[in-house]
């Protein structure tokens, strides 16, 4: 519904799973973010089938970005690897705070912005894939709110992140295998990725997805704008509690 591919739902709740489980402390954020970007990639698959149908991807908009957004993508397992667990936990929440305010404003775009030129752009995909990598959010909570930054309309921005969630949750998540490869992760792991989280989350996560694009063609833009940002809010206030506690 939202084209965020489900991270920001499946992180927070794999590093409560996976913590209650008895994971080593020191792989359980890591290890949540690669399997929620594995999940992503059927997600993914199965929500830009449904948003294609109904022509609502920007197609101008995936050319720009699709490269860029993959490298940053697959560069996020490497840069994840260095970071500390809680430093991630803190950042990933802080961050995600910060975009649920902005969606819950009345804040309205500048009606003649337009997308930057080629180098701003390029920044742009490179930071988006960059920075979902490292959340294992699919690129929704950075991807759409840019895109309505400069003026796509919501369900087109949110068709769109979509699309882009594919490529980006593909090489992001071949990023985390080859970074996590022979690090002593538990069994039942691919790299950082736990199979077993992964394929039954995506089992069902499929399943629901067109129905999601459906509630989202049904939503006025104000309000699906508002459901965006109160969901964000939730999430990250409750990650951001845990990482303090």
């Amino acid at each position: 519904m939202l084209g965020i591919g489900g991270g920001v739902v499946i992180v927070p709740a794999l590093i409560f799973l996976l913590g209650w489980q008895g994971f080593p402390p020191e792989l359980i954020v890591i290890t949540a973010v690669a399997s929620s970007l594995g999940t992503i990639i059927f997600t993914s698959i199965s929500a830009t089938r449904a948003q294609i149908k109904r022509g609502a991807v920007d197609w101008v908009i995936f050319r720009r970005w699709v490269l860029l957004v993959i490298g940053g993508s697959f560069l996020s397992g490497f840069v994840a690897q260095q970071l500390p667990p809680q430093v991630m936990k803190v950042a990933i929440a802080i961050f995600l705070l910060l975009v649920a305010l902005i969606m819950l404003s009345k804040w309205i775009p500048n009606p003649s912005r337009q997308m930057p030129g080629r180098a701003g752009t390029s920044l742009l995909g490179l930071l988006s894939g960059l920075v979902s990598g490292l959340a294992g959010i699919g690129g929704g909570n950075v991807m759409v709110p840019l895109m309505v930054l400069f003026n796509t309309p919501m369900q087109r921005a949110t068709a769109t992140s979509s699309a882009l969630g594919f490529p980006l949750a593909s090489v992001g998540a071949l990023g985390y295998v080859v970074a996590g490869w022979g690090q002593g992760t538990p069994e039942g792991s691919l790299g950082y990725i736990y199979l077993p989280a992964t394929l039954t989350i995506a089992a069902f996560t499929v399943l629901t997805a067109p129905l999601g694009v459906a509630l989202a063609h049904r939503i006025s833009a104000p309000l699906l704008k508002r459901c965006f940002g109160g969901l964000l809010l939730l999430v990250a206030l409750r990650m951001l509690f845990a990482s303090l506690v």
